[in-house]
């Protein structure tokens, strides 16, 4: 069996905030994902995954509590618990430039890899800790934002004792990440004393990785990732999406198409009986550390990537009006 975890970002803006939003316009925008009178983030994904018999993992950034206060991260936390999905950890430290009072001395930096390794020690214990104050069971795994994490960051979370890591994205590696791993690696491997469960994706073109993430692929391109790792056998397929990746980029409108893709996916997991549904709390504690396997990525298609660079020209002229980044 083939375990699907579908993972979730979810997080308040930034770029909201620097903009002057506040704090509940930017939980409605960024986390419950609303527009034109109606829900597309996180509820509704919970919907489409409850429908499918599917399990979500909700990789959560509490660190705009240091600029808000810890109160908004319950009833986020509750929300999902109580559907019987999974609450990890996630970390932006852009919101370290509007800390009160800052747990690093008031250093700064885009990514969590941007720090020494003492600090990302303290950001990532704190994390863990708002995060558990607000009722999320035991945090296990992480992702950094903009998959901004380095070597030391896996020796972080090895010091605060997390199992899991999801930092690294292939076509990422080289540019926000500097872990040093493995592009070629598909399965689970041991870096640092971290298992480290890369993002799945394809090969889209000669030599180059497109990650499985629902903004980003078409729904046949993830379709045919999917079963590929089904009839391949691989242990684990992971995909990426956002809280707010159902909505236009100014967050003004749905994105139907998007949407389409996330429900197609959905269907197409159901369907397959080699696939199941988890989180990384239903993931063997000795995955890294299995003999390896020679597994591979789906070859690339012309036919596959020419549909989807048609079919995101014609979403971009349909649903991204303003090109307003949030």
């Amino acid at each position: 069996m083939t375990a699907l975890l579908i993972t979730v970002d979810t997080e308040l803006s930034a770029s909201l905030q620097q903009r002057g939003v506040d704090l509940d316009d930017n939980i409605r925008r960024s986390i419950w994902a609303e527009a034109q009178g109606q829900a597309h983030g996180i509820g509704w994904q919970m919907d489409m995954l409850d429908r499918h018999g599917l399990k979500g993992v909700f990789f959560l950034d509490p660190l705009p509590a240091l600029v808000h206060g810890a109160d908004f991260l319950a009833p986020i936390v509750t929300a999902i618990v109580e559907r019987g999905h999974e609450v990890q950890m996630h970390i932006h430290t852009e919101w370290l430039a509007w800390a009160k009072e800052s747990p690093v001395g008031g250093r700064q930096g885009r990514n969590i890899g941007d720090f020494t390794l003492a600090d990302q020690i303290v950001l990532l214990g704190l994390a863990r800790q708002l995060l558990e104050q607000a009722g999320a069971p035991a945090i296990t795994a992480f992702r950094a934002g903009n998959f901004g994490a380095n070597d030391d960051t896996l020796r972080a979370l090895a010091a605060i004792g997390l199992s899991w890591d999801s930092s690294v994205n292939p076509a990422y590696l080289g540019h926000d990440c500097h872990i040093d791993a493995d592009p070629g690696e598909i399965g689970a491997s041991r870096l640092h004393g971290i298992s480290e469960l890369p993002v799945s994706g394809i090969s889209d073109r000669p030599g180059r990785f497109r990650p499985a993430q629902i903004c980003a692929m078409s729904a046949a391109e993830m379709r045919a990732g999917l079963r590929h790792a089904a009839q391949e056998g691989h242990d684990a397929f992971v995909i990426v999406t956002h809280s707010f990746e159902m909505l236009s980029r100014d967050r003004q409108r749905p994105n139907g198409a998007v949407k389409a893709r996330f429900v197609a996916l959905c269907r197409e997991a159901a369907r397959l009986p080699q696939i199941r549904g988890a989180g990384f709390h239903d993931l063997p504690g000795d995955l890294a550390d299995r003999a390896g396997r020679s597994l591979t990525r789906v070859p690339p298609s012309r036919l596959r990537t020419g549909l989807r660079i048609a079919q995101q020209a014609w979403s971009t002229w349909r649903y991204e009006h303003r090109l307003v980044p949030a």
